[in-house]
This record gives structure tokens, C-alpha cells and sequence, in this order.
């Protein structure tokens, strides 16, 4: 299995807060840290050259968004998902996704079809080199390109949550990706030809599959944890 290559994550010094935000999703989306392991806040000051300010800001915007969990005394980590949260998630995801779809493929512009399909290049080379970590990466990107298509701003700022929440089950994909790289590649043909009907029905088709994978692969014992108040 191929190496993840080292990432540089850049901080300008403006509108730092929402920066250190943007970049704490990054490094979640790229699966710097493990569903479950906690995030060493310490490091990241080092690693990004600030204080702590900015970076206890940024997670409790992730803890509200449900990305992470904070427990005190404890510390910060991504929050593992319950088959339940999962399977919830997805009945969701899959109603959203689908109408992004359907109202992507009848305005995507070229720019974002030859990005959609600069993606799915990526994936090819990720599924032949065994490097789940630059699939996940490329699989996101692609998503949030349909989401981007579909002109919504509202049902793109929602999406893009769920996607967040559902990072942690990229884990558990690794030997399936070649199946959801066909659906993306169903989606992507569908955009190209303007084919609404055809986008909706192949990206529900890519969430039942996935639902399916959660209903059968083995599950781990994921409790969630106690809500407490600082002292």
C-alpha cells in the first residue's frame, strides 16, 4: 500500500479564526486523524504556527457541527459514528444528494465536468496504487463538485456538513472503492449529457450501496460519549 504524501497546511495571517476552521476540516477530510483518536491541540500550534485561541475556537465550531466531540479532562477527537448514526445519516444524505443531482446535471458548467473528471482520474491511480487515503481525498472533492453544480446554496451548505459527518466511514470502504468509482462515473456521464433523471437515479444508487456496506460490514462498539460541564 502506497505512503501518504506529507501535507503542508499554510496559514496567512487574516481572518485567522475562520482559516484555522477551514483547514482543522481539511486535515479531517484528508484522515490526518483516525475516527476516535484525539485531535493534540498542543501539536497543531506548533504545526500551524498560532495560538491556542484560534484553534479552540475552530472545534467548538466542529463540536457544533457534530464533527467532533469534546470531552473535558479528556480532550478532542472525531467523533466515531454508531451503525444507527450511520444508517440515519445516509436515509438523509441519499434524499439531498439526489436532488442535487438531478438539479446539477441540467447546469454544470464545462469547468466543473472537467474537474469532475479530473477526480475520477484520481481515483483510477488512487484504486491502482492501494492508497485509500488519496481516494477518500478525490472522492470528496468530487461530491462537493456535484454540490456545487446544483446552484443551491442552501442544500450545498447542507450537504457539505453531512459529507463532513460522514468522513469516518471512509475507513471502511477499501475494498469497494471500484464499485462507487463506477457510480461516479454513471453521475459524471449524466452530467455531461444533461440527463437529470439519470444523475438522481445513480447517485441514490451509490447511497443504497453504501447503506448496504453499513448494514453487513462489522461494527465496532461506539458509544457515544457523556455530555459534562466545565467546572
Amino acid at each position: 500500500m502506497a505512503e501518504p504524501q506529507i501535507k503542508e497546511y499554510r496559514v496567512v495571517k487574516t481572518n485567522l479564526n475562520s482559516q484555522i476552521y477551514h483547514i482543522l476540516k481539511e486535515m479531517i477530510a484528508d484522515q490526518r486523524f483516525n475516527p476516535g483518536s484525539y485531535i493534540n491541540v498542543e501539536q497543531l500550534t506548533h504545526e500551524l504556527k498560532v495560538s491556542r485561541t484560534p484553534i479552540w475556537e475552530a472545534i467548538r465550531r466542529l463540536e457544533q457541527e457534530g464533527i467532533v466531540v469534546h470531552t473535558p479532562h479528556k480532550g478532542v477527537k472525531v467523533r466515531e459514528l454508531t451503525r444507527e448514526m450511520a444508517l440515519e445519516l445516509y436515509m438523509v444524505r441519499e434524499v439531498l444528494e439526489a436532488l442535487a443531482a438531478s438539479l446539477g446535471a441540467g447546469q454544470a458548467t464545462p469547468k466543473i465536468i472537467q474537474r469532475m473528471q479530473t477526480c475520477l482520474s484520481r481515483q483510477e491511480r488512487s484504486i491502482e496504487k492501494e492508497d485509500p487515503v488519496a481516494y477518500s481525498r478525490s472522492d470528496h472533492e468530487f461530491h462537493l463538485l456535484v454540490y456545487e453544480a446544483c446552484g443551491n446554496k442552501l442544500l450545498k451548505e447542507i450537504l457539505e456538513g453531512l459529507r463532513y459527518k460522514a468522513l469516518p466511514l471512509a475507513f471502511r470502504l477499501m475494498p469497494h472503492l471500484t464499485e462507487f468509482l463506477d457510480f461516479h462515473k454513471e453521475i459524471l456521464q449524466a452530467f455531461r449529457s444533461g440527463d437529470d433523471q439519470a444523475a438522481e437515479d445513480a447517485i441514490r444508487r451509490h447511497n443504497r450501496r453504501m447503506v448496504e456496506i453499513i448494514q453487513t460490514t462489522q461494527w465496532g462498539n461506539v458509544e457515544e460519549p457523556k455530555a459534562e460541564e466545565d467546572s
